[in-house]
């Protein structure tokens, strides 16, 4: 997997991740960089489920438990008013990641 940086980004943090679609959960790379988000799939639908956020369209970030005990969820609202949630490993860590950035 490759992902095109822009002039002067680096990757701050990356980890495996579910992104959790409605009509699917979709296997990924969750990567933050000190100038946006990315998401890239797995199952090689990458223009279906591939994603590239800006600080600026960030409105929100919750967490949740996406099981009974499994405080694992990060759902990140943009401005336009979609919900993006994602099942990730250290979601506290990511979660102040992207909050400093908005």
């Amino acid at each position: 997997m490759k992902i095109d940086l822009k002039q002067n980004e680096m990757v701050v943090k990356a980890g495996n991740s579910d992104f959790l679609c409605p009509e699917e959960k979709v296997e990924g790379k969750f990567i933050v960089t000190n100038q946006r988000l990315y998401f890239k799939s797995f199952n090689g639908n990458g223009d279906k489920y591939d994603l590239e956020v800006e600080p600026g369209q960030i409105r929100e970030v919750h967490f949740f438990n996406t099981g009974f005990l499994s405080p694992n969820g990060l759902k990140i609202i943009l401005r336009g008013g979609e919900d993006l949630k994602f099942r990730i490993k250290n979601r506290n860590a990511f979660g102040e990641l992207i909050n400093k950035m908005y």
